[in-house]
């Protein structure tokens, strides 16, 4: 398997981010205020905790993954990270 990951991260206003990455403890460090600034939606609803990550074997996957979470209505991702 590769080192791209799809994430989800529930922030503290309790919506849901979704990102791909090649490292999730240093994404979800930075969504915190570590290091760079993080994503611009996270920046002002820290913190986050990551709640699904799945591992891709190419960065295409993880970022046409991500496209397809994206695509989901909220009840779908919740079901996707078992919490309905």
């Amino acid at each position: 398997m590769g080192d791209f990951f799809t994430y989800m991260a529930l922030c503290a206003d309790g919506t849901l981010y979704t990102g791909w990455t090649t490292n999730l403890v240093r994404r979800i460090a930075a969504h915190n205020g570590a290091g760079c600034a993080g994503a611009k939606y996270t920046r002002m609803r820290r913190p986050v905790t990551l709640v699904f990550a799945e591992r891709h074997d190419t960065k295409s996957e993880a970022m046409s993954r991500e496209w397809h979470i994206k695509k989901m209505t909220r009840k779908e991702k919740m079901r996707l990270i078992g919490w309905e």
